[in-house]
Formats: C-alpha cells, structure tokens, sequence
C-alpha cells in the first residue's frame, strides 16, 4: 500500500515533492472540483474506506487528509479561533445578491423557476410560457400569452445589414457568429442621449425582442453556411416550432418541436452561472442590455461553461460502441482527464434536467430508427456509476448533442441551441439586477512584490 502522500501526487497528477503541507483544495490547478472527486474515489479504493459527502468537504487538505489516512476517522474540526479565510477563488460560496428567478438545491437535484418544478414546466408548458414566467414573473394567462406571443413574432426581423454581417461570417464558429451579430444588433437600436441611461422598460422591451432575434441570427447564419437563403417562418407558428423550420429550412416533425421546446425551458436559466452572473455585471456598469446579452455569449462559449456542448457529442465517437464504454472511462479517468457530461458545480446528485432530455432522445431515437448513440451514452453513464456519489453524475450536456445529431443538425450547433433557451434567463438576470442596480466590484488581495523602483531596473 502506498503512502498517502503518493497517493495524492498520483492521483492529481503532482511530483512526489508538490505534496506539501500548504496545498488544498483549489489551491492548485490540479485540485480542481474534478480532481478533488478523483482523489476521494482514490481513498476509498485505496484504503477500504467509504467517504460521504461530509467527510468529501471536511477531506479538502493535505493534512485533513494525512489526519484520516493515518486514524480511519473524520479529520478534526479547526480550533475555533483559526482566521477565516477571506479569498475565494472563482468567488465559490459567496453570495451575490438575492432572487426570485431560480432556485437550485444542489444536494436534492432540485430546480425551479420562481416556484414552479422543472418537471412540472417541461413536461406541460411552452416555452413561451416559461420566457414569459422568468421575464414578466408570473405564468400568463391566456390573454397574456397571447399578446406576449404576438409580441415575440413581431420582434423576429433582424435588420438587413445584421443579415449581410451574418453572411460574411459563414465560415466562423456558429458561437463566434452569433457575439458578433448579437453586438450589432446594439448599433442598429434607437439612440438614446449620451447622459441617459436605459430604463428598466427599454431594457426589457430589448431584452424580449432578443429572445425573439437570437433564434433568427442562429438559423440564418446556418442557412448561409449551408449554401440557401434563411427562412422566415409562419407567422402563427409556436416559438419552437419557427425556430427549427428556421433551422432546417423544412417544416419539422412534431417529435423533433417537443424536444426542442423541451431543450429551450430545460435550458432556461441556472441561477447565477457564470454567463448570467457576466450578464449582470455588465447591467451593474449600466452598458445596458444588448451588452450584457454580448457579455453573457462570450461567456458561455467557454469549454468549461456552455461550450461543453459541443465537446460532449464528440464522446459517440470517441467511445465507438457501447461494449468499449468501460474501458474509456477507465483510460481516462487513469489519466486524470474528464470524461464529458458528467459532474456539476451545483448538483451533487442527478442533474433533474437531464431526465427530460434523454427522454426527447428516445423518442427522436425511436423516430429515426437510430439506436446506436443512445446506447454509446447510456453504457459511459452506466460506467460512470460508481462516481455518482460523488458528483459525478450525468448532467444537461450528456444527451442534448445526441439530439440534434438526430435532428440533422451538426455538432457546433449544441452551443448556440443551449443559448437560445438561455436567453430569457439572461433577461430575467439582467432585469433583477438593474431593478436594484448597484456596481459589481469585488477585490483582489494583492500578493506581490512592493517597493519597487525604476531605477533598480536599469542597475
């Protein structure tokens, strides 16, 4: 049996002498999240142990660690009168504000939009609905929806000179396309003077013909990279609906709107994620709405936010078939990489979105005849088993990118998909912050060098 300190190098992939009695948790790249889960899984396999979701939070040190390893018992509390810590990175566990939008409860895999279960929502609403719930508060009634609908259809053109931006981008990364679009948009709004800023009911007012753009700016740029003209849908028809004939260009089966209707209220919004928390501090400058929305896409882009989409539909491939699922997972897992899909910052169980969306992939499945990628994902979940306890459980992205595989669509798209449902959360986050706006400025605690003269570096 090796030793602990081994242990631990191995496992995060550290030289014997980083192993150091300063280093914890986050204090390295290597310990990050993924890595601190690997490193738990590492001491049960390694000393017979079962480790529960308190001993994973109180195990978050080397000495935390060495104190267990050396009594098989829960590492002692800290003495009382130990300072707090006052950095923390990536802000973890520091509470930004109040919400009425969205509540998450990470430990029971619950989330609901102002009240309402995600289960209840995308198992019998619309999407309109639920835009129309996160943006204005309250589920409409049918009078509301009706003018709230109307409202979105309206809203649907892009300006031509957008149109002819968006053709010239066809070769870009649909993501890329669509920032640079939806910053354009900006420039073609009514000016407002200089010295005003936006009020709540202009921002609000951008902020739904947004809702009703992104979708257009996605399909049309798809449509001009796939060599046709962008279609304009019916004007009656659901939001779902004219967005995927936007998308294909062809009227969609009725299977394929329920699931993309499904995706967009699944997708909705997630509290204060990285993209609408860059979204409220751009409305907390006052930049106003299309910049918050251009602040909230950079964002998601990113690989380890929304732009695990995309990455997660590559692991069909890269796994082959359903009898190779546990060797990959092994492979990777022994080389201290990610396996794509699995693991939330929030949920240390079932993602409760993930549920609805593979259901949608059955159908889609069953529809296509095409049986092979469901199984592909379903024997790495079964692999993944074991890390579940853990967190490591399958998460939105996992069958969302199988989806579209099946609905023709290709991978790049996963990304821009995921932000079109995104996009009335981001209004809802931007609307809650400028209703009681106050500047986002937290600090850094500066840990360099001081003193320092120009004429010491000529010398």
């Amino acid at each position: 049996m090796r030793s602990v300190d081994a242990l631990i190098a191995h496992t995060l992939g550290l030289t014997d002498d980083g192993v150091i009695e300063a280093l914890e948790y986050q204090s390295v790249r290597e310990w990050d999240s993924l890595g601190h889960v690997s490193l738990m899984v590492a001491l049960e396999h390694e000393y017979g142990v079962t480790i529960d979701d308190e001993l994973t939070l109180a195990l978050r040190s080397v000495p935390a660690i060495r104190e267990f390893v050396a009594g098989r018992q829960r590492p002692v509390a800290p003495p009382a009168a130990a300072a707090p810590r006052t950095v923390r990175r990536g802000l973890d566990g520091v509470v930004l504000d109040e919400t009425t939008i969205t509540r998450i409860d990470g430990a029971e895999g619950i989330l609901e939009y102002r009240g309402y279960s995600i289960h209840d929502l995308a198992e019998h609403a619309s999407f309109e609905e639920v835009a129309h719930l996160l943006v204005h508060g309250g589920l409409p009634d049918e009078v509301a929806l009706a003018a709230f609908g109307k409202e979105l259809r309206a809203a649907r053109g892009i300006p031509e000179e957008v149109l002819a931006l968006a053709r010239s981008l066809a070769d870009a990364h649909p993501m890329e396309a669509l920032r640079t679009c939806v910053s354009a948009l900006g420039a073609f709004a009514p000016r407002r003077p200089a010295h005003l800023d936006e009020t709540y009911e202009q921002a609000r007012d951008t902020g739904t013909a947004l809702i009703a753009q992104v979708p257009m700016l996605v399909a049309a740029h798809h449509a001009y990279r796939s060599g046709r003209e962008p279609l304009l849908p019916d004007e009656e028809t659901s939001y779902a609906e004219a967005f995927l004939a936007a998308l294909l260009g062809e009227r969609p089966s009725e299977a394929a709107v329920r699931f993309i209707n499904k995706g967009l209220i699944v997708h909705a919004d997630h509290s204060s994620n990285a993209s609408a928390f860059a979204a409220r501090v751009a409305t907390g400058s006052r930049a106003g709405m299309t910049a918050a929305f251009t602040a909230a896409i950079a964002t998601f882009a990113g690989s380890v936010h929304g732009g695990a989409a995309e990455r997660v539909v590559r692991l069909i491939d890269e796994v082959g078939s359903p009898d190779r699922a546990e060797q990959y997972v092994a492979d990777l897992r022994g080389r201290g990489e990610p396996v794509m899909g699995f693991g939330h910052r929030v949920y240390r169980t079932e993602d409760p979105r993930v549920r609805h969306l593979r259901a949608t992939v059955v159908e889609l499945s069953r529809e296509r005849d095409d049986h092979h990628g469901l199984a592909v994902l379903d024997a790495v979940a079964e692999a993944m088993r074991p890390y579940g306890r853990h967190g490591l459980a399958p998460n939105v992205d996992l069958y969302a990118g199988l989806a579209y595989r099946l609905l023709g669509l290709p991978d790049d798209l996963a990304v821009p998909l995921f932000v079109v449902g995104r996009t009335a959360g981001w209004v809802a986050q931007a609307l809650e912050q400028q209703a009681n706006n106050v500047l986002i400025r937290p600090l850094l605690d500066y840990v360099g060098p001081t003193g320092l003269t120009h004429r010491e570096v000529r010398a």
